[in-house]
């Protein structure tokens, strides 16, 4: 299921630099959420495995399944939305997973999301939502009932966890043009082709076009790239954010979803 993945020199220095013990892995199979038994596999190829759990508050009674079972004691790789690659810091050392389904995509951006990846585990930070939200994760529910369903909110956090990141991760990113320069115009292009998306999404948002989580997609995936996010997202990108994280973001959503009743 799991093969040793052959690095390029930039991808070798970038984990040298931030997550000097990860693996890189291959997978045969291609996931959303790695299937449980294929995740005690990677008891073959790493040197324990360390199942993380949550309390069951912090997860509101009508939310997703995939969401309960990611707070319960089973082991749990990966959520939908993660892309071609996934990280997890519930193996040690903590492990990169490339999915088959990056075959034929352009080298440059798979090397980019590997590295991504690398740098974010680097963090030392939740590789899911539920870890960063906590608590308040029920309270970014309650900013969103009447708005969105269970599952919306899911995505609307999942989204805003990534721009969370991405304030921590894109000053790495933008230093990369001398060290790094494919690495940093694959960062810079994946920027650029959101920008025809992005600009008349409020627009969209206001007429019903595209749903709140949608939106909320795109916009945090901005300030990830380090792009000026539309409104009512471009509260976001702001150091604030950086700093208070979750409190910072149920806040927004509160605040927002009041302006928009």
């Amino acid at each position: 299921m799991f093969t040793d993945r052959d690095l390029s020199a930039d991808i070798a220095a970038v984990r040298d630099e931030h997550a000097p013990d990860a693996l890189v892995l291959d997978c045969a199979r291609d996931f959303e959420t790695l299937p449980a038994a294929q995740a005690e596999d990677l008891a073959l190829v790493t040197d324990a495995l360390d199942p993380r759990s949550y309390p069951d508050e912090w997860v509101p009674v009508d939310a997703p399944e995939l969401l309960r079972r990611y707070a319960s004691d089973e082991l749990t790789v990966g959520a939908p939305g993660d892309g071609g690659v996934a990280w997890t810091h519930q193996t040690r050392p903590p492990t990169v997973l490339v999915k088959p389904r990056l075959a034929g995509s352009p080298d440059a951006f798979v090397e980019f999301l590997v590295a991504e990846a690398l740098v974010q585990v680097g963090l030392d930070r939740p590789e899911h939502f539920l870890g960063c939200f906590g608590e308040r994760y029920r309270d970014l529910a309650e900013a969103a009932e009447g708005r969105l369903d269970p599952s919306g909110t899911y995505q609307l956090a999942a989204a805003l966890y990534d721009a969370y990141l991405g304030l921590h991760t894109r000053e790495v990113f933008a230093d990369w043009t001398d060290d790094h320069p494919d690495l940093s115009d694959a960062w810079v292009d994946a920027g650029e082709r959101l920008e025809p998306r992005l600009a008349d999404l409020s627009t969209e948002l206001a007429r019903g076009e595209t749903g709140f989580g949608d939106a909320a997609e795109l916009a945090c995936a901005a300030v990830k790239h380090g792009r000026e996010p539309p409104t009512p997202f471009g509260a976001l990108e702001t150091e604030a954010y950086r700093e208070y994280g979750a409190d910072y973001a149920v806040r927004w959503a509160e605040k927002t979803f009041e302006r928009l009743d």
